[in-house]
């Protein structure tokens, strides 16, 4: 710990009515000023919990039993609920525009203060401070509707700042985000704590975006158990840790590599070791046969005036799992909809293998062809238990009882089955979506930021699924800023820019060299090695 501890958690239980087992068992730390603290831990292991324990949202709003005590500025949640706390604690969610409660930028900036009865001057001139610290001058009188998803998260955090809160609690903060938002965000959260010395607090599945700017990690694991430490000593055994130090860990480089930087430092042996191998070829490598699975010529779509897709041919081949990349607003939404059948084109068409058009077949129909998995998979659910959702979607697929909860399974195998959908962690929904649409085995699957949510081991089994359906000769389109989930499961990278396709070709040859679209492996050790996989099975080769 830096400073003197602003947030104290002592001997915390937190259990749900209703649940078998509690979410948070007996946690006990300290997180001090200016601090910006990392959770990590598998999804549904209980991060959110414990971000929400810390304003008193858990269990003031979610219900259920907290025992324990949670201090934060000095302030014992037990006493004092969340609208007693909103002056020290600002709480930025996982989808920062379901938060918003106005139309533009600078009345977002003010609506805290207003709740807290500031003085007009005083809001205005905080208002500018915050303006200047983000970066947030071009987008001042914007609606908010019409803001990136990185400007979003910028308006998201600074709606919060000007109440001049002592801790920030983010939950997810670069999910959404395409790798130039995500380090604009990051650049603006360091800023906060170097400049402000405000304490942060945030929660992410993507470590290889924050993880090197980590003071301190805090750890979940699958029971609830919480512990925390240095980030090089808390991410030595960690259950989920970045590429960056599972490469650290497989060459055994103490102490470990936190940055791509530290890893090029450290990098030299192993660069000389890998200098004469040939990168295995495995089946996910293999290029894919070429039969045409969706054919899409000339699409454009339109947002009122507002082009998002510009004549965009693809062809996407059976048995192949292809990356659509771009950043926020590039399109690639807009293209998977249309491809579906179930979003408006202005022109172009779409052609099955037989020829006909998705928008032209009824939903049913429709889907069992071409799949999608949107970006709000909640829009999906309705039923009222997880076992349901998993028994409608064999229904709905034709499939066989158990399809669908057994690929649940194999994605994320700690939901529990008389769970209410709308219960779940975000990753946990995007994953009971997943199984649900992946049951019926559709010869093309179309996924929005489907890695959203997931833990490195849910992404490991998700590229697995995929695997499969594509050796199974489905076609797979998946729309991602991930770019480590794309190193590993993609043969083809299609990147979108302004509604444009700007490059289309083997994984390798679009991402190699690329400053944002590089993984960590390929920043490391340069071609034409991408995952630490790959590195494992040369070296094993060759010993």
């Amino acid at each position: 710990m830096i400073g003197a501890p602003v947030i104290e958690f002592d001997r915390v239980t937190v259990t749900y009515d209703g649940a078998a087992l509690p979410a948070l068992v007996d946690a006990t730390f300290s997180v001090g000023e200016g601090e910006l603290c990392l959770v990590i831990g598998r999804t549904g292991a209980g991060k959110s919990t414990l971000l929400g324990a810390i304003n008193g949202l858990v269990p003031y709003f979610t219900g259920g039993t907290l025992a324990g005590r949670v201090t934060v500025a000095g302030r014992d949640t037990a006493t004092h609920p969340p609208k007693a706390l909103a002056d020290v604690v600002g709480v930025v969610g996982q989808d920062p525009i379901a938060g918003f409660v106005t139309d533009t930028v600078t009345d977002e900036l003010a609506y805290g203060m207003e709740q807290l009865g500031l003085a007009p001057a005083v809001m205005r001139r905080r208002v500018e401070e915050t303006i200047d610290l983000l970066g947030l001058a071009d987008l001042r009188g914007r609606s908010l509707r019409t803001l990136s998803g990185g400007q979003q998260q910028r308006v998201a955090i600074g709606s919060v700042l000007t109440v001049h809160p002592a801790v920030l609690v983010l939950d997810e903060p670069t999910s959404a985000l395409d790798p130039g938002a995500a380090e604009d965000v990051l650049a603006a959260i360091t800023r906060i704590v170097h400049d402000l010395g405000v304490t942060v607090v945030a929660a992410e599945h993507r470590l290889e975006r924050v993880v090197q700017y980590a003071d301190h990690v805090i750890t979940v694991d699958a029971g609830g158990r919480v512990s925390d430490g240095e980030p090089a000593t808390a991410l030595a055994t960690a259950p989920v840790v970045p590429p960056v130090v599972q490469l650290g860990r497989s060459a055994g480089w103490t102490p470990l590599a936190l940055s791509v930087r530290d890893a090029r430092r450290m990098a030299g042996p192993l660069r000389a070791r890998l200098a004469s191998i040939e990168p295995p070829r495995t089946p996910i490598a293999d290029r894919g046969p070429a039969t045409p699975a969706l054919l899409a010529d000339g699409i454009v779509v339109r947002h009122g005036a507002l082009v998002a897709v510009r004549g965009v041919d693809l062809a996407l081949a059976a048995g192949q799992t292809v990356a659509l990349m771009g950043r926020n607003g590039a399109g690639k939404s807009s293209l998977l909809w249309a491809l579906a059948g179930a979003g408006r084109r202005a022109a172009g068409r779409v052609a099955l293998a037989d020829g006909r058009d998705p928008a032209e077949l009824s939903a049913v129909a429709a889907r069992r062809e071409v799949a999608l998995v949107p970006q709000t998979p909640a829009d999906l659910l309705y039923r009222e238990t997880v076992a349901a959702e998993c028994a409608q979607g064999d229904r709905d697929a034709g499939a066989a009882a158990g399809t669908t909860s057994a690929l649940l399974v194999g994605i994320a195998p700690d939901i529990e089955s008389a769970k209410h959908p709308r219960d779940l962690s975000e990753g946990q929904r995007l994953a009971l979506v997943l199984a649900i649409q992946l049951a019926g085995r559709p010869a093309v699957l179309l996924l929005d930021e489907p890695t959203r949510g997931l833990d490195y081991p849910g992404k490991h089994a998700l590229a697995g699924v995929l695997h499969g359906l594509a050796a199974g000769g489905s076609a797979v389109l998946v729309a991602t800023h991930d770019v480590e989930f794309v190193a590993r499961c993609a043969q083809r990278v299609v990147l979108l820019s302004d509604g444009d396709v700007v490059a289309d070709g083997p994984t390798d040859e679009v991402v190699h060299g690329s400053p944002m679209f590089a993984p960590q492996v390929s920043k490391i050790l340069g071609a034409p090695w991408l995952t630490v996989e790959q590195i494992d099975a040369a070296l094993a080769g060759v010993s």
